[in-house]
């Protein structure tokens, strides 16, 4: 198995949105934001080559939206997900998986596309299997107000119009016959059946930390986003990965980080905190 860090762009959203009840005057010290209180946050994939199957988790938010919508969330720099791809050798038509934690718009955006004359949209990755679970599935395809401006239908039914939508069980036996490699962890905190991938590599537990933990700059307990349909789930579902993933010295890369790529944890006498900030290829 080989891995690469794919970053599919970058964004900016409110820097109170981003941590919830915290006051700006502690979240700033790890995450300045501009003038208009806006901090920069990057998309960030994985690629995965493993055997036959080459796997992409999460896919960025794409570039089908109107400039309105845009607008709303400043993108900036030169990455891109057929960008990065193309420089690592690789084509849309070569992915054999797009798994997709959850479907809000700058995880899943970048996995469709409008078609050839604009009446519609198509998978980028026709080749495909798209993986979702069925109980976020129904979430985000019936979204509640809180969350609908997140869950485009534009990004979600097409991949189920095109035959390529499959689910993953929340069971470990069903997850581990998909990808062998893989463990899921379902967290309902953020959004019904999140997930997080464990990914064993190089001797290592490496996770994918979707929007369980943003950054760096969300290990303590409290600092949770004011987007988390359930925020007192993800504290509880918070603290006990984070103990875990002490325990256990786990990997945690980040998607959404703009500054770190992946970090370790350690405990403390004020509980568990950073440990430290790696580059992937300094790790791998």
């Amino acid at each position: 198995m080989k891995i690469h860090p794919l970053n599919t762009g970058n964004f900016k959203l409110d820097g109170g949105a981003m941590f919830g009840v915290v006051p700006k005057t502690m979240w700033s010290k790890t995450n300045p934001a501009d003038q208009n209180n806006m901090c920069d946050w990057s998309m960030r994939s994985l690629l995965i080559e493993d055997g036959d199957r080459l796997i992409l988790i999460d896919a960025g938010i794409g570039d089908k939206q109107s400039e309105k919508f845009f607008s709303h969330y400043y993108l900036f720099g030169d990455d891109s997900l057929q960008g990065n791809l193309k420089a690592l050798g690789f084509s849309p038509d070569d992915i054999t998986d797009v798994f997709l934690t959850h479907l809000h718009f700058d995880h899943c955006g970048g996995a469709i596309r409008w078609n050839k004359d604009r009446t519609g949209f198509e998978p980028v990755f026709k080749n495909a299997i798209y993986w979702s679970t069925e109980n976020h599935w129904q979430w985000a395809t019936v979204p509640n107000a809180r969350e609908k401006a997140s869950f485009l239908s534009e990004n979600i039914l097409p991949i189920q119009e095109s035959g390529q939508l499959k689910f993953i069980e929340r069971t470990g036996d069903f997850t581990k016959n998909v990808f062998p490699n893989f463990d899921v962890l379902f967290v309902d905190g953020h959004t019904e059946s999140m997930m997080i991938p464990h990914i064993q590599y190089q001797g290592k537990t490496l996770v994918f930390m979707a929007d369980l933990l943003p950054s760096v700059g969300h290990i303590p307990l409290p600092y949770v986003m004011g987007y988390d349909t359930r925020p007192l789930l993800t504290l509880s579902e918070k603290e006990k990965f984070l103990h875990t993933a002490t325990t256990e010295n786990y990997i945690l890369f980040l998607e959404h980080d703009s500054a770190n790529e992946c970090c370790s944890l350690q405990m403390t006498d004020k509980g568990v905190r950073l440990d430290q900030t790696y580059r992937f290829s300094d790790l791998f």
